[in-house]
């Protein structure tokens, strides 16, 4: 081999070397919740990221029974009976697990931003609601759009599975005005490649293959005061 051509190998060999110092950190990150492109984190937003995910995971072990009656709890740290629930409290139970309680931070916003968050109504007076609730205002899908979107992140709505990523909320139509959330997590259909759901639409809580099911109207990103 010539100098010159040995010189070239060399050279190719040393920008192959600093290509791979650049990839490696990529791949292990891979062992994270990964979030969708274009979204970069903090390491520990990172960390906050996985630690939900996982609780969100976990929710799937409990067995609860779907029941959307109005019950007053406790303020702040309550939750309705552990047994029974509905979509919005897996969300709140798994967001509790990892310290953030969102009966709390969207009844504080609430208070004071009232006007920003849907009219809602009385069904026995038909009158408009015009305070907060603590026992119910965030167990609404409606108002956790709202309170994601002032204090979160709003992500794009579209029908690519990749701009979905673990951690990130969801929330649907069914239609006739019935609304739905659930959490994406890090685990993958075999059969679609998509990241799957946490969330409870009636057989409590059930990680799924349903992102595209219904009609998407929210996506969103929480990670309270990490962010």
């Amino acid at each position: 081999m010539t100098s010159d051509a040995s010189q070239s190998l060399r050279l190719w060999l040393c920008r192959a070397a600093f290509a791979l110092t650049l990839l490696l950190p990529l791949c292990f990150r891979s062992l994270h919740a990964i979030p969708p492109s274009g979204l970069q984190l903090a390491p520990r937003q990172q960390r906050f990221l996985d630690h939900f995910v996982a609780a969100a995971v976990e929710r799937t072990h409990h067995t609860v029974r779907y029941d959307p009656a109005y019950v007053r709890i406790p303020y702040p740290g309550g939750d309705v009976p552990a047994s029974a629930g509905v979509c919005t409290d897996e969300i709140i139970r798994a967001y509790r697990a990892v310290g953030i309680d969102l009966q709390k931070e969207v009844h504080e916003d609430m208070a004071k931003h009232l006007a920003a968050y849907p009219l809602r109504w009385s069904s026995a007076s038909r009158a408009a609601i015009t305070t907060t609730d603590p026992n119910i205002d965030h167990r609404r899908v409606a108002n956790l759009m709202v309170f994601f979107s002032r204090h979160g992140q709003t992500l794009s709505v579209s029908a690519d599975a990749q701009d979905y990523g673990p951690g990130d909320l969801v929330t649907w139509s069914l239609g006739s005005g019935i609304t739905h959330i659930g959490i994406v997590v890090d685990q993958k259909s075999p059969q679609s490649g998509r990241y799957l759901i946490v969330h409870n639409i009636g057989q409590g809580p059930q990680m799924e293959d349903v992102l595209f099911n219904w009609k998407i109207i929210g996506h969103y990103r929480y990670l309270g005061s990490t962010r």
